[in-house]
């Protein structure tokens, strides 16, 4: 333990990073209420998306990697900011018109479009609770309606009411005139439409913590700030919910950084002790547009997983939090790889490689061998050459390949042969383009196959890869054109696996049938 404490004391893997910097908060000495709380929050105006899991994700990882340099124990508060209004209807759910009649009513007080749950805030944090228990993550899990109306927001509402002058100067710096005429840090729920009040205060009474207002009607209300009854705007909400529970660490994406010293200026004005923060690079989708919960777009938790494995979507989250990246299904196979290479590579490595190795990371030090015997991109390109419509037509030629390979021995391999099949028959078998060799091409594939014919050495990957580089070596310059035509003719695709692998895997004699139909131009 004491290696792996050293090594983690040292790594430059971010986790660790974070991780030390949140050990530097109680160098002193440890925290009063016997733990470090880590949070993150959520707002299920609509679907979540996969960034949402991400941010669960990669906090848990900063959890994990601190609980390993220090002693101190640790809890994960994910808060759902339920109670927030519904501005706008989501576009990628049923029954808008129905839901039209709630906007700006609380979220948990909002009809719910699929009618399974309570109301659209429940559907949405029972999808986000079941995304997070599929992954296994230990976490508690926070409302905000349940927090406000319990009465376990009382206190810091109270102290917002008496540090209200303070607050709203903080706030008013930030906001256009014209905002800062009407803006108040309260937000009221009417007492007769259940709404979401945008409205300006006409007194704060710090005598019994009252706000007093005029609705949208000119009808003036005066309410107790206690009890569910009032809300915190969203960027004061913030700073409070930091005070109230004592955050020691929450991240969020970078379209928050630069309200960070707004939240942290009211933490510290509400009693509390502003908390570390991580900001990460927001998350594109194939059009290089940020994703988004309302408009859906991107790729969702259950399609990654419709595709692909739980860790391969860890793997992904892992790399470079601070770069903005594609989130798009063509992401899935280089995901897969990566993540087996790191897992073959994890055994052989010493103890500050492997904390710097994402399946650490991914697997909290408790890091499983890898029985792909076969990469996820060979096991695309044998589903396309197959026309594969169930997994049981790989494992034909998976067994050929690997004798001792079965789906029992191997689950990893069988699981990534039914994701194959079903990402090959979904986005490589409408994009396949067939194209008829060149004379040069021509020549070469024939020279292939007729070598091919001839071959009878093992079946071995490294040997057949030398017998199609001796084609090509004469022919062509650069050598990557030679296998690009292998792909665009053979395989349909502008790339593809190592080739005398893909031989390997697929058969000699059935390699030559391949190039015989393709010069034919059987295969389009």
């Amino acid at each position: 333990m004491s290696d792996l404490r050293d090594a983690g004391m040292n790594s430059k893997a971010w986790p660790f990073e974070e991780a030390r910097r949140l050990l530097k908060r109680y160098e002193k000495a440890p925290p009063e209420k016997g733990f470090v709380l880590f949070e993150t929050g959520y707002g299920p105006s609509g679907l979540p998306h996969i960034g949402t899991f991400g941010e669960v994700l990669r906090t848990t990882m900063i959890r994990r990697a601190f609980e390993v340099i220090s002693d101190i124990p640790t809890r994960l508060i994910c808060f759902s900011d339920d109670m927030d209004g519904m501005r706008k209807v989501p576009g990628n759910v049923p029954n808008q018109d129905r839901l039209r009649e709630d906007l700006q009513r609380p979220l948990t007080a909002v009809y719910d479009p699929f009618e399974t749950h309570e109301s659209f805030g429940h559907h949405n944090n029972a999808m986000l609770r079941r995304f997070l228990d599929t992954f296994g993550f230990d976490y508690e899990f926070y409302s905000a309606t349940e927090f406000y109306k319990s009465g376990q927001f009382d206190a810091v509402l109270k102290r917002a009411v008496e540090k209200y002058d303070d607050i709203m100067k903080v706030m008013l710096k930030s906001l256009r005139d014209e905002r800062a005429q009407t803006y108040s840090i309260f937000l009221p729920i009417h007492p007769e439409t259940g709404r979401v009040l945008y409205v300006p205060m006409k007194s704060v009474n710090k005598d019994d913590y009252t706000i007093t207002f005029d609705d949208p009607d000119g009808r003036e209300w005066t309410l107790p700030v206690t009890g569910g009854q009032v809300k915190l705007q969203w960027k004061p909400d913030f700073g409070a919910r930091w005070a109230a529970l004592d955050v020691d660490f929450e991240m969020y994406g970078k379209d928050h950084s630069t309200n960070t010293p707004i939240y942290d200026r009211i933490c510290e004005i509400l009693g509390g002790k502003k908390p570390e923060h991580f900001t990460y690079e927001l998350f594109l989708d194939d059009k290089g547009q940020k994703i988004s919960k309302s408009s859906g777009n991107g790729i969702s938790i259950d399609e990654w997983l419709t595709y692909a494995s739980t860790e391969s979507l860890s793997y992904f989250m892992f790399q470079k939090p601070k770069t903005a990246k594609r989130l798009f299904f063509d992401v899935i196979p280089r995901a897969m790889d990566e993540y087996h290479q790191q897992l073959r590579a994890y055994p052989g490595q010493t103890p500050e490689q492997q904390v710097t190795n994402p399946v650490f990371h991914i697997h909290n030090g408790d890091v499983p061998a890898s029985d792909m015997v076969v990469p996820f991109s060979m096991l695309l390109n044998l589903a396309s050459v197959a026309g594969a419509e169930e997994k049981e037509q790989l494992w034909g030629f998976i067994r050929r390949y690997a004798p001792d390979a079965t789906p029992e021995a191997n689950p990893q391999l069988d699981a990534a042969a039914g994701y194959a099949v079903r990402y090959y028959n979904d986005f490589v078998k409408p994009e396949k383009v067939y194209r008829a060799p060149t004379d040069v091409e021509r020549e070469a594939l024939e020279a292939l196959r007729d070598a091919l014919k001839a071959y009878d050495g093992a079946v071995d990957g490294d040997a057949l890869q030398q017998v199609v580089f001796d084609v090509g070596r004469d022919r062509f310059d650069p050598m990557r054109d030679w296998f690009k035509a292998l792909y665009e003719v053979l395989l349909g695709a502008s790339q593809g696996p190592r080739f005398g692998g893909f031989i390997a895997l697929y058969g000699v004699a059935e390699t030559v049938d391949l190039i015989e139909k393709g010069l034919a131009g059987e295969l389009g």
